[in-house]
């Protein structure tokens, strides 16, 4: 060899997977959730190092954890998981959400991550995609396992960078480094306020396992720390004085609080300082206290109430309610929209008369009021409707009481749960009915955190999204409920190797044996029967313990009211099911005794 000749790298895949989970750790990244595979041995076998005991791991390699799932859309739902339920760590301030990396081989694998993408896409959820390719010679020749990757998720994603195969030159560690540091600032929408998924996809050529050679010293060249921007000192002094006092027009204006998806307590404090009822979802992190209106979806249809609204302050996104898209629709009705984060907004009526982000001086001093006596007569008008409510789920059946007890109703379920789950603890709720029994039940002071997938509100990927929020949340009670066609189409996720660590989390599993949600909908009105089950009620049959018994995961099974507490109040260690037999086919007829019940007991409360 000639002297100032450069030996080339013997394992430039090996180099560059351990560059690249040297410069994740640094920007700090601190979980990786991996599906195995071929191409991306370089990666996994750099994570395994950098997942060994202090004392086991090789030089220079980093500390992450790693998580290992055999299926790539459960093991891209954990990361959802891990990423949301890391805003929620000790205390009661809230963060933004970590960064977590998925890792991936070639082919349908990338596919199988579109789900997880689209809802951190639509949740601002920082998840960075490491897809493993074929090198760029072996790209459209017809290769095992080989497809177009490139840009696979569309504009799903917030960057997409197609990364050459590494073949040891020089400079390739720099660029790699500063390739991560663009990804992790993007994904965190450091520069842009946006944050969400990204996507790298990794071109790799054989040697695809690492040699004898040890990890390369840790380098700061190419690795940028970018500044987070900051939203609010960015606006500070620049927002429009929305209801100005000073303006008579405006003064006293019947205002309601709507907090969607991820508002934050800040929604809260906002409607408690100025006097607002405040319409909160349960996911909102903002549901308790003096102010939270829990049966609001029903006081919208009253006209004292929903029809006296000429002003709504919206924080988060609202997804639950068809009263609250209705009121926010109208053009008789102000509607001022706070979103600091996201280069879009919350408006799907298409009514916003402003969206601002930062909360006004003169909103956040309290000196927006409300006319005097509106918020008394929302809270006297939710309690009526709360003890109506009560009162039939109380006394359901009760004339037909049989030695096995109450049979359960969906609401009835969600009343339970959330009696359960307390402030210190976390709730993973599932979509269709499960979240809207909740919002229509949960009365809570300090209100558990509350954790969906609303980004797009569908049921993939729920139980791994529950299991990857256990694991962040080791300090928390972890319990979830779903549907058992939500929970059977991750059922998968209850799957997990003796290698990986256990999260504690109860499944309470509402089997009404098919798609109750659909009853509540228009195919499920009375003349439309002929066709329901089939095509929407999709009753399966499906034998849930023995699922269970499948995974070695415990399981519970409550058929009625009287065993649900006791199910439900001491979850244990590990991974549960309580598997909890509810009526569907009163389902509707349910929903509209609920309605009529709250509104005779609402007129009557309002009349006095």
């Amino acid at each position: 060899m000639m002297a100032g000749v450069t030996r080339p790298d013997p394992d430039p895949a090996t180099t560059a997977a351990r560059v690249l989970v040297q410069a994740l750790a640094a920007l700090g990244v601190q979980d990786v959730v991996l599906a195995p595979g071929s191409r991306s041995a370089p990666l996994a076998y750099a994570l395994a190092d950098a997942a060994r005991d202090d004392a086991d791991r090789p030089a220079h390699a980093p500390g992450l954890r790693l998580h290992v799932r055999v299926d790539e859309r459960a093991a891209a739902f954990l990361a959802v998981g891990l990423s949301r339920a890391s805003a929620h760590g000790a205390g009661d301030q809230v963060q933004p959400p970590r960064p977590v990396a998925v890792v991936t081989t070639s082919g349908t694998a990338v596919a199988n991550l579109h789900p997880a993408v689209l809802e951190a896409h639509h949740s601002g959820l920082p998840l960075i995609l490491l897809t493993a390719d074929r090198p760029h010679e072996l790209r459209g020749t017809g290769a095992n396992q080989t497809t177009d990757q490139v840009g696979i998720f569309g504009g799903a994603v917030r960057l997409s960078v197609d990364v050459p195969a590494p073949v040891g030159l020089p400079d390739e560690a720099r660029g790699l480094r500063r390739t991560v540091s663009r990804a992790v600032a993007t994904a965190t929408g450091a520069r842009t306020g946006d944050p969400g998924p990204v996507h790298l996809d990794l071109a790799f050529r054989e040697p695809l396992v690492p040699g004898d050679a040890p990890w390369p010293e840790p380098s700061t060249a190419g690795l940028t720390q970018v500044q987070a921007r900051t939203v609010s000192a960015a606006v500070t002094g620049s927002v429009p004085a929305v209801g100005d006092p000073a303006t008579p027009a405006r003064r006293g204006v019947p205002t309601v609080l709507v907090a969607g998806d991820g508002a934050g307590p800040a929604a809260r404090r906002l409607a408690e300082v100025n006097g607002w009822p405040l319409l909160a979802e349960p996911s909102s992190g903002a549901r308790g206290g003096s102010h939270a209106i829990a049966a609001y979806r029903l006081l919208l249809e009253h006209p004292v109430l929903g029809g006296a609204v000429r002003r709504v302050v919206v924080l988060g996104r609202p997804t639950l309610s068809r009263p609250v898209q209705r009121l926010l629709g109208r053009p008789d009705v102000e509607v001022v929209v706070i979103a600091p984060r996201g280069r879009d907004w919350p408006d799907a009526a298409r009514n916003a008369t402003d969206v601002l982000v930062d909360v006004p001086a003169r909103m956040r001093q309290g000196r927006m009021p409300a006319p005097a006596g509106w918020l008394d007569a929302w809270r006297t008008a939710d309690a009526a409707a709360g003890a109506a409510i009560d009162g039939v789920l109380d006394g359901l059946d009760v004339g037909r009481r049989s030695r096995s007890g109450t049979r359960v109703t969906g609401p009835a379920l969600a009343r339970v749960v959330a009696q359960v789950s307390g402030a210190g603890d976390a709730l993973v709720i599932g979509s269709s009915n499960p979240v809207r029994d909740l919002d229509l039940v949960a009365r809570w002071d300090t209100p558990p955190v509350v954790l969906a997938n609303r980004g797009l509100a569908g049921i993939d990927g729920t139980v791994s999204t529950a299991v990857g929020a256990a694991l962040a949340l080791p300090d928390r009670r972890v319990r979830a409920l779903l549907g058992d066609l939500t929970f059977l189409h991750d059922v998968g996720g209850l799957l997990r190797g003796p290698l990986e660590p256990a999260a504690h989390l109860q499944l309470v599993v509402a089997n009404d044996d098919g798609g109750s949600i659909f009853a509540t909908l228009e195919p499920g009105e009375p003349d439309r029967a002929d066709v329901f089950e089939r095509v929407f009620g999709t009753p399966h049959g499906a034998d849930l313990a023995a699922l269970c018994a499948g995974y070695g995961v415990r399981h519970t099974r409550v058929s009625d009211v009287d065993g649900l507490l006791p199910a439900l109040a001491a979850p244990g260690p590990g991974l549960s099911v309580v598997e909890v037999r509810v009526d569907r086919l009163g389902r509707r007829a349910l929903g509209e005794r609920l309605v009529a019940e709250a509104a005779r007991a609402v007129d009557a409360a309002v009349a006095r």
